[in-house]
């Protein structure tokens, strides 16, 4: 029986895993495994096969390696006898692209702005996760959201880490005082974005009831409310329009920043090339 690696990917997805899909897209030669073989990779463990031995090790190394820098898909090499030390003598080729690597967003509620959130956000870099414990709330939800039907307690405990640079959750349920639990749950955790939906007068008497209960007002500070940039309107398309502006807008102007950071790093490594070359 064949691993099922679609089921394997989709559990991934659920548990916000970021994970390595390595696909063999060319062999020559005796190889241990034919064209389409997979191999998903995570930090800490794989699942399916390409064959073993030193080839799949690695393989394996090189996905973490992709992972672990957020490298765009990458075609990799292996001529066996060379590289992998295996005495079969042939030649394989695999395709590495990253799965869950990109931003996380965690909308915690499945109401009327929640959903219009999803459908603004659909086909950007955001992997957007609903969390609600109404399904027939859920059910609405674009078939690309990864649907969690339990409390926003319960994710966040099923969930104890997630990367603090590649998250972002906002808070909009169907009750004040779950939304009030949740962001003093949240405060205790890192993220890239943490907002709360509701006007400022709402968010005033949150923080006085927060500070009662022992936060810092740096905690505090992290929380955005109201949500999304000043642009206007008060419907749920026009309150996720502009939701989805400003987190675009954030995750944008990271990479923005990422790209000039490691641009001086990249010609450093080019001029000293051009030196090995040139000696």
């Amino acid at each position: 029986m064949s691993w099922d690696w679609i089921s394997t990917l989709q559990e991934l997805k659920q548990k916000m895993q970021p994970a390595a899909l390595v696909t063999l897209i060319k062999a020559t030669g005796s190889t241990p495994r034919d064209l389409g073989a997979k191999i998903l990779v995570t930090d800490k463990d794989f699942f399916g096969t390409i064959g073993g031995g030193q080839l799949e090790e690695l393989v394996i190394e090189k996905a973490r390696e992709i992972l672990r820098t957020s490298q765009a898909p990458e075609r990799v090499p292996f001529p066996l006898c060379l590289t992998a030390n295996q005495c079969c003598g042939g030649f394989v080729e695999v395709f590495i692209e990253t799965i869950n690597s990109g931003p996380q967003l965690i909308i915690f509620g499945a109401g009327h702005v929640a959903q219009a959130i999803a459908k603004t956000l659909e086909a950007t870099p955001f992997q957007l996760h609903m969390v609600d414990p109404r399904k027939d709330w859920l059910e609405k939800a674009p078939a690309s959201v990864i649907r969690h039907n339990n409390l926003g307690h319960e994710f966040i405990d099923l969930h104890p880490s997630w990367s603090p640079e590649k998250t972002y959750v906002v808070v909009m349920t169907y009750d004040h005082d779950l939304d009030l639990d949740l962001i003093e749950k949240l405060t205790a955790k890192q993220t890239k974005y943490l907002g709360l939906i509701g006007s400022h007068t709402k968010w005033q008497r949150f923080q006085k009831r927060l500070t009662d209960k022992g936060l810092s007002s740096d905690s505090l500070r992290r929380v955005r409310c109201p949500i999304g940039l000043s642009i206007g309107g008060k419907t749920p398309q026009e309150v996720a329009i502009s939701f989805a502006a400003e987190v675009i807008q954030i995750q944008n102007m990271a990479l923005n920043k990422s790209a000039a950071s490691a641009k001086p790093l990249r010609l450093a490594q080019q001029e000293d090339t051009l030196l090995k070359d040139l000696l």
